[in-house]
């Protein structure tokens, strides 16, 4: 958990961005490049991007950010005109160059290839028997059965093979797929995962994760792909093919809390707009008083404005963070895993010192981070640190597409929100409530929200947990039996 300098803590992880263009006359891989650098927050592992210039296809993809990974060249064809890119953050299968995205596969039908984001639930037990059949697996992650699937339907039409493979499979996905004359993007019939059109002013058409992938490049939003619905875009335009659409709803609270950019609009809900709401309905909920108001830098920022909007207690910057600390920043032991929140986080003392500070931060998983922050604000001078969380207490995991903890490891599961604030050594603590929380996103219907790492109401009851409990399950040797 330590092997990246970008999180110091056990903050939960969104697994991949996914992007993808379709135009013959701009450049593609160059649009798709940019892209990806908007969406690097869903994923600092790999990154990747597929090209093709309507006959021949081809893929790069490497461990690091985006700029490292095409730090020499940014892949280039002759001739294209569609590209799909992919980000990647682990949630099955390890961190290795085999796992890296997008895949790409020779089939019946010609080439394809898949740029995913999410959690297959069920995908454990379609290996399985895809595997008895005779299929091989070059990778421990998910996306490669749906790979697989496609590859094996007897469908005629690429479309028809996709919504096939999209009805068999479950849980969280958003994904963007590619042959040599077709992009195609699809969400899951729940809404999980983001998902947007847009389109440039020379007729190009993007699909991103988020839309601060379209503004990037200068797109306008045309609209987000809905739930349990299938897009195509090829040289006569868009095609819809719902195929999932009376299923309830339940698109992922967290990437208004954390997860998405902050410029980014889901589903019609400013992402910062929640967030400055959160900390609005924070300051209403504790009524804390104090001299100033501060954030754990970035995701912390915007809720704590408006705390401090809305109490009328200034808002001062009294932590500040390193920006500068690479991803090869490792901290093997415990007394660097400690040095390491310095070097990531240091108080201003001349703010803090002989205040009372309201602290707000997005999460607590652990509370490991969180105690030493408290620490360092007293050892700068504070005399008062109260700590306000812009989401309720996370006491259940998640299963779809987000790297947490056993539930065993998430502090709420095991802790009163009195026992974490004495662990945390806060003289006081609060929690937006999950009544609170729903306010906050007044654009979408609130009911329409996963809220089951807070109240562990999982919204897909058939296939809601992946078997095994690892995101390492595809790694596991099977273990004879008995």
């Amino acid at each position: 958990m330590y092997e990246n300098g970008y999180n110091l803590e056990p903050k939960w992880k969104e697994e991949c961005g996914v992007y993808g263009v379709y135009s013959h006359t701009e450049d593609v891989s160059g649009m798709t490049y940019l892209g990806l650098y908007a969406l690097q927050h869903r994923g600092q592992e790999s990154a990747g991007i597929a090209i093709t210039d309507g006959a021949w296809m081809e893929v790069s993809r490497g461990m690091g950010l985006v700029n490292e990974v095409f730090r020499h060249q940014i892949p280039h064809m002759d001739n294209q005109c569609i590209a799909i890119g992919h980000v990647r953050y682990s949630t099955t299968g390890s961190s290795l160059l085999c796992n890296t995205q997008p895949l790409m596969v020779n089939y019946a039908g010609g080439k394809i290839a898949l740029a995913h984001n999410g959690n297959l639930t069920n995908a454990a037990e379609i290996r399985h028997e895809l595997e008895q059949q005779g299929t091989i697996f070059q990778t421990s992650i998910d996306s490669e059965v749906f790979v697989n699937l496609i590859a094996r339907s007897r469908q005629e039409k690429i479309e028809d093979k996709v919504v096939e493979s999209l009805k068999k499979i479950k849980g969280a996905y958003c994904l963007t797929l590619m042959t040599e004359n077709k992009l195609i993007g699809a969400r899951d019939p729940q809404g999980f995962r983001p998902l947007c059109i847009g389109k440039t002013e020379e007729g190009s058409y993007i699909i991103s994760s988020e839309t601060c992938g379209l503004d990037v490049v200068g797109a306008e939003f045309v609209r987000d792909i809905l739930p349990g619905e299938m897009v195509v875009i090829d040289d006569e335009g868009i095609k819809s093919y719902p195929f999932a659409t009376d299923e309830k709803k339940a698109g992922c609270i967290f990437e208004y809390i954390y997860f998405a950019r902050p410029d980014s609009v889901i589903d019609g809900q400013s992402v910062h707009d929640a967030r400055f709401m959160m900390g609005r309905v924070l300051a209403r909920e504790a009524k804390f008083k104090g001299d100033i108001v501060i954030s754990v830098p970035d995701s912390g920022t915007t809720a704590a404005t408006g705390y401090a909007y809305e109490s009328g207690i200034p808002f001062v910057e009294g932590l500040i963070k390193n920006r500068y600390i690479g991803r090869t920043f490792i901290q093997p032991t415990q007394k660097k895993r400690d040095t390491a929140v310095k070097l990531k986080l240091n108080a201003i003392a001349s703010v803090v010192k002989g205040k009372s500070v309201i602290m707000v931060d997005d999460s607590i998983v652990r509370g490991t981070t969180s105690g030493k922050i408290v620490k360092m604000l007293r050892n700068a001078g504070a005399t008062e640190v109260h700590m306000c969380i812009s989401s309720p207490p996370i006491g259940y995991p998640c299963f779809y597409g987000i790297d947490t903890s056993v539930r065993k490891e998430l502090i709420a599961a095991t802790k009163s929100v009195e026992e974490i604030r004495e662990y945390i050594g806060a003289d006081s603590l609060h929690f937006l409530s999950i009544e609170g929380l729903k306010q906050c996103v007044p654009h979408i219907n609130a009911d329409d929200m996963c809220y089951a790492c807070f109240n562990s109401s999982y919204p897909v009851a058939d296939g809601a947990k992946p078997a095994g409990d690892s995101k390492y399950v595809f790694e596991q040797r099977k273990k004879s039996e008995e």
